[in-house]
């Protein structure tokens, strides 16, 4: 086998926990005298620095090294349909500065990028960060996306949108790496490393104007051959029978259990004035009982299908996110009743189905750790110490 460079010495520090040089010589098998070229090329990076002092067994203390976290920093940001977060972040994932603001991703790319890199220059301004400092950028979408390109692929709420470059976009402002995926992949990203990290078979599942899932198996995100894994709302559903639904096929779960399907089913019952997610979550909290029974039925018709997800990649947590997520447990009940039902006893003994708990953060979390994970991952460390 090859010796381990610099990027596989980093990789052992990148969990923040401070070794010595003896340390990292032993988990490689490498001379001490290579491992110290190789600390030495990190710290010219910057991308380590001494930490402290180690306990001396006798002779000089030995040296600590770890992950420098504040040596660079990224970008993610969360566009959504009509409200966006951006936060600048170090690379442990900590937040240095945030903004938000309400947009309408439909006034198309031009404008909604133009604003996001105004947006990014005030950010790093505000964090007293330079922009050669900024390593990368992660950027979420409403939207499927071809993650090779970074470009969205017919985004049914995004007109004008259409195979748009958007990291060349972008890149004409930072050059540097803008990594760019649909919105639901950074929110299980977002959620799993900040609350589940060590969770290696994991669903987060959004339940808002659509219905998706981000996939995490093994440890890494799945997002298949095109980049439509886990595209839950357009499966047909047993009670689905006849109702179309807006990608022109019929009883697909979105027809039925997305905000906008709920809304239309309650109307009647609410003298016809509901329109949105918001307006049935407020039905719900009120405590009226027609809605409650729609959105536990909702929860119900997800768990049909999340229950052969459950049998086909055996997650051992599912979390519930998005807008709709907010009806609780009333929500929760329903998806749990027919996973639990309908799902091999063996995939179900340990399976938690619980609320998100970084709630409208997620996906902006999410989006800072695919940024931080493309600048620490070793290919990027290996270029960047080249001779």
């Amino acid at each position: 086998m090859p010796a381990p460079g610099a990027s596989e010495v980093f990789q052992l520090l990148r969990d923040g926990q401070p070794r010595t040089r003896a340390e990292l010589a032993q988990l490689t098998g490498l001379a001490r005298s290579t491992v110290a070229s190789r600390v030495d090329t990190l710290m010219r990076l910057g991308l380590v620095a001494p930490y402290g002092g180690a306990a001396s067994t006798g002779g000089r203390p030995p040296s600590l090294f770890a992950l420098n976290p504040g040596a660079r920093v990224v970008i993610g940001a969360d566009v959504g349909a009509t409200h966006a977060l951006v936060v600048v972040s170090d690379l442990s994932g900590a937040e240095l500065a945030s903004d938000e603001a309400r947009i309408n991703i439909a006034d198309g790319p031009e404008a909604v990028l133009g604003w996001l890199i105004d947006t990014i220059r005030a950010l790093l301004g505000r964090a007293g960060r330079a922009p050669a400092e900024l390593a990368a950028i992660g950027i979420g979408l409403p939207g499927p996306v071809e993650h090779q390109t970074g470009r969205p692929m017919n985004p049914p709420i995004m007109p004008g949108w259409d195979r748009y470059d958007v990291p060349g976009r972008v890149q004409r402002a930072f050059d540097v790496p803008v990594l760019v995926d649909n919105d639901v992949n950074i929110m299980a990203l977002g959620e799993q490393s900040a609350f589940w990290p060590d969770t290696s078979d994991f669903m987060f599942v959004k339940v808002a104007t659509g219905i998706g899932a981000g996939i995490i198996s093994g440890g890494a995100l799945q997002r298949g051959a095109q980049g439509t894994a886990g595209d839950l709302g357009h499966v047909r559903v047993p009670r689905g029978g006849g109702v179309v639904c807006r990608c022109g096929n019929t009883g697909c779960l979105e027809a039925l259990a997305g905000g906008p399907a709920l809304a239309r089913a309650l109307n009647e019952h609410a003298g016809g004035s509901l329109a949105t997610s918001q307006e049935v979550i407020d039905l719900v909290r009120s405590g009226d009982g027609t809605a409650i029974q729609a959105i536990r039925q909702a929860g119900r018709d997800i768990g049909d299908v999340l229950a052969a997800c459950v049998n086909l990649i055996n997650p051992s947590v599912i979390v519930i996110g998005g807008s709709l997520a907010q009806a609780g447990e009333h929500l929760l009940a329903g998806i749990r009743e027919v996973i639990y039902r309908r799902s091999l006893p063996l995939a179900t003994e340990h399976l938690r189905v619980v609320p998100s708990v970084a709630g409208a953060r997620a996906g902006v979390r999410g989006a800072a750790v695919m940024a931080i994970d493309h600048v620490l991952s070793p290919e990027s460390i290996a270029a960047a110490s080249a001779p």
